[in-house]
């Protein structure tokens, strides 16, 4: 039996029922609340997290979770699932099937597994430490572009505002490099995973935002680190890029 076998494929099956319960709600009206961070929930978050964590639960009932939308329940293992339902909420609300579905495991310091399912675009991304990143069965790999001036490089919010005191720098990244697009949130990090993007820059985020991408991305060929160039997905910042371009990017925001 492959390392982590069980987990990955329990996980997968979770991930899979979780995007179809999302499905049922997407393109709909659906009510939505505000969150004491400002950030948007709806029942299809909530129902997608709560059945992740039931099927969780019962397979591995020593291990810990942390769901962003029902907290942490703390574990005995020594291990902890980390689940964001719906990454992207913004786009599930407006019909955009760019949000994702985000599970990945936490034992230690490492994160050995992580997975990103997007229901609306029927894919599953997901790596396992060792044993590379796939898209439904098939091997996924970064580009080999090597010049910023030649990257396609992705953010999921472009204003200044969001950056904060990391506008300035990525600002000199923009200038320098070839494109830069919008599509973001988890999926921005999935297109440079499958090497049909350089670089996705996020100044804030939090670690069930980001958990699956650090195996999928060093699986994939490329990095995972945090603005200070970390590689931590407790950094509450990420940038992932092909590998090539790394040592350039942070040259430049430094």
């Amino acid at each position: 039996m492959d390392a982590f076998e069980k987990e990955r494929e329990t996980a997968l099956s979770l991930v899979k029922d979780a995007g179809e319960l999302t499905l049922q709600y997407f393109g709909k009206e659906v009510a939505v609340e505000t969150k004491a961070d400002d950030s948007p929930v709806t029942v299809a978050d909530r129902g997608a997290e709560a059945l992740i964590r039931e099927g969780l639960r019962i397979a591995f009932p020593e291990d810990g979770i942390l769901g962003e939308e029902h907290g942490e329940q703390q574990g005995s293992s020594g291990r902890r699932w980390i689940i964001d339902p719906i990454d992207g909420t913004q786009s599930f609300i407006r019909g955009v099937p760019f949000y994702g579905t985000l599970v990945a495991l936490e034992v230690g310091e490492e994160v050995p597994l992580g997975i990103m399912g997007f229901p609306a675009l029927s894919m599953n991304i997901w790596a396992v430490r060792g044993q590379g990143a796939w898209r439904d069965g098939q091997r996924i790999r970064v580009s080999e572009v090597d010049r910023l001036a030649e990257a396609t490089i992705l953010t999921t919010d472009t204003s200044p505002g969001h950056f904060g005191a990391r506008a300035d720098g990525f600002q000199r990244v923009l200038a320098g490099c070839g494109r830069q697009r919008g599509w973001g949130d988890c999926y921005g990090y999935a297109l440079v995973a499958m090497g049909k993007a350089e670089a996705m820059f996020d100044p804030i985020l939090a670690s069930w935002d980001c958990a699956p991408m650090l195996p999928i991305m060093e699986e994939a060929g490329g990095t995972f680190l945090d603005w200070q160039g970390n590689r931590s997905i407790h950094g509450c910042s990420g940038i992932a890029t092909n590998g090539s371009l790394r040592d350039e990017i942070f040259s430049i925001l430094r």
